[in-house]
């Protein structure tokens, strides 16, 4: 019989999503199939194969199934809806190597990283930003890079709340960086160019429409070959630069923080 803390216990994790449950490992038993017993990890893990390959309208439960040689209905008796199969998917995408503090490394050098580290989850997982965020995270491997994110400002003279809207500020700038990567990536695989993706290949003809008067703040920077990259960029990377930016004004932010303690 149950204690009555392991009863409310239940009663709390009972709101979870089910997806979040199983995520959490939080479900019960599942019966062995026909052909012996699968796990959640390996039919997510299927999915995650066909998605990589094919794009996420490909994945189903019947062609999961397929892949790994059972039938449909087996694998209702792990995931019960396709909705939590895509929230399983996202998380274990996000099962990265977290690194470990290294000394001299200053908070900056690790904002960049956990920002390289997402984009790259972006660029080798296309399909990851076609499922809508339902809900602020909730799955394992989400929290824990939320955790990592928190120990680099563990010595920040912030409170909660401004802690957590830096995490959105870096995190909202590393999910723009990894579509744009993204998309770049599914250009080029479908035989594209990066010259038609950077508009490269479209500068004559935007200057014929570009006209100075409709146009009298874009006109310049067009001419400038600054819009297309016609000329070579002097401050090299975009992406980058946008992100030294965003950690001046945490720094900033920071250091009047700290005149007022």
């Amino acid at each position: 019989m149950a204690s009555k803390d392991e009863t409310e216990k239940e009663q709390r994790l009972s709101a979870l999503p089910e997806g979040v449950k199983l995520g959490w490992g939080i479900e019960k038993k599942r019966r062995r199939g026909p052909k012996g017993e699968l796990s959640i990890p390996q039919i997510v893990q299927a999915a995650i194969a066909i998605a990589d390959a094919e794009g996420l309208g490909a994945v189903s439960m019947s062609r999961v199934a397929q892949s790994l040689g059972y039938t449909t209905m087996s694998l209702y008796r792990y995931v019960s809806k396709k909705n939590d199969l895509l929230l399983l998917m996202q998380d274990a995408v996000c099962d990265i190597s977290i690194p470990e503090e290294r000394e001299g490394e200053t908070w900056r050098d690790q904002m960049k990283e956990y920002v390289r580290l997402c984009v790259d989850v972006f660029r080798n997982h296309p399909w990851y930003t076609d499922i809508p965020i339902q809900s602020l995270p909730l799955m394992p491997y989400n929290l824990r890079i939320l955790e990592w994110f928190l120990r680099i400002m563990r010595d920040f003279p912030l409170n909660e709340f401004e802690k957590m809207s830096f995490i959105l500020l870096v995190s909202s700038y590393s999910r723009a960086c990894g579509m744009i990567e993204r998309d770049k990536a599914l250009v080029l695989k479908d035989g594209g160019s990066l010259e038609s993706f950077e508009g490269l290949d479209y500068t004559a003809a935007l200057q014929e429409l570009i006209s100075p008067g409709e146009f009298p703040h874009l006109h310049p920077i067009l001419m400038s070959g600054a819009y297309t990259g016609e000329k070579d960029n002097p401050i090299e990377d975009d992406l980058e630069f946008g992100l030294e930016r965003i950690l001046d004004g945490i720094e900033q932010y920071l250091e009047m923080k700290r005149k007022l303690l």
